[in-house]
């Protein structure tokens, strides 16, 4: 059964190709043949390096070319019923916000959001295997999103004009909201991991952990400052601290699923340790409010800081 299915996706394969270069549009066609042949039916393999090259490398060319690159993914990733072939898409446009040239990444949804890639109701019910791996397109597709979601709350704020005003307590917030709700999506990954004996599903969790180390190095950049950080802090109402505060025990609340996934390594004990002691400052603060007394704690390096504020 499994060597008919597997001669099936071939057909399929080629019948596609054949399409595609019958088009008299030469650009379309020659993208479009470009993506399909990083995107088979094969059930294990990833794109192969040269393949997923070939991809990105369209992004180099002109922005016209880009446009038509991310159209073919997006038109492949949404006819086909294969979750085979679906996140084989969904790895591409991993790699093309990962890896991919500014003019190819500025082709994808300007705004991200919640199931742009329309695919939360995506479901092959055919066969058990096939059924599991749909959980693993839905998963990944949201990944995705949040990715994107994340980068843009990110890149909005750091690149932002400095004549312009922001309220860098909002900013804080908005960012380390986006920063955990993307670590709370890897928390959601299935439950079968054992199918990471899968070629392909192996390398998708590569770039994952990927951008968890990104995204720990993303919050430790905004709370490893001690004097940063009180100032920072100084500036938060009583609202606003109890929403960091929620937001970094939500954070808390991810370890143990992210030590199911990406093991116990030592080098991580300073992250958590970080975010434990961060969210003590502020439910400090908060328990000092209406006393009309400056907030004064040790640093990480036991050096005293004082906000720049008195509490409430």
């Amino acid at each position: 059964m499994a060597r008919v299915r597997e001669f099936k996706g071939i057909l399929k394969d080629k019948a596609s190709l054949f399409k595609a270069n019958l088009s008299t549009n030469r650009t379309m066609s020659s993208v479009n043949v470009t993506v399909l042949r990083a995107t088979t039916h094969s059930a294990t393999s990833p794109p192969s390096e040269h393949r997923l090259t070939a991809v990105l490398s369209l992004g180099h060319r002109s922005s016209i070319m880009a446009d038509a690159c991310t159209e073919s993914i997006m038109n492949r990733l949404h006819k086909t019923h294969s979750p085979y072939v679906a996140l084989k898409c969904l790895f591409i446009l991993h790699n093309i916000i990962s890896k991919g040239s500014i003019t190819l990444e500025n082709q994808l949804p300007s705004a991200g959001g919640y199931n742009f890639l329309n695919l939360s109701e995506f479901d092959n019910k055919s066969n058990v295997e096939k059924r599991e791996i749909s959980l693993w397109v839905r998963w990944y597709a949201g990944i995705l999103e949040l990715n994107l979601m994340a980068s843009r709350v990110l890149s909005y704020f750091s690149s932002s004009s400095p004549s312009v005003f922001f309220d860098r307590k909002r900013d804080l917030l908005k960012e380390m909201n986006a920063l955990v709700g993307f670590i709370e999506g890897i928390c959601e990954v299935p439950e079968s991991l054992h199918l990471q004996r899968n070629d392909l599903l192996h390398e998708l969790m590569i770039l994952v952990g990927e951008d968890y180390r990104a995204t720990q190095y993303q919050i430790m950049q905004r709370l490893s400052s001690d004097k940063d950080f009180a100032d920072q802090i100084g500036n938060l109402n009583s609202k606003d601290s109890s929403e960091l505060i929620a937001c970094l025990k939500r954070l808390e609340n991810c370890r143990k699923r992210l030590t199911e996934i990406f093991g116990n390594r030592k080098r991580h004990d300073a992250f958590w340790e970080l975010i434990s002691q961060r969210k003590k400052e502020l439910e400090k603060m908060n328990g000092n409010r209406g006393r009309l007394l400056p907030l004064v704690w040790k640093g990480r390096n036991d050096e005293l800081i004082e906000s720049t504020r008195f509490v409430e």
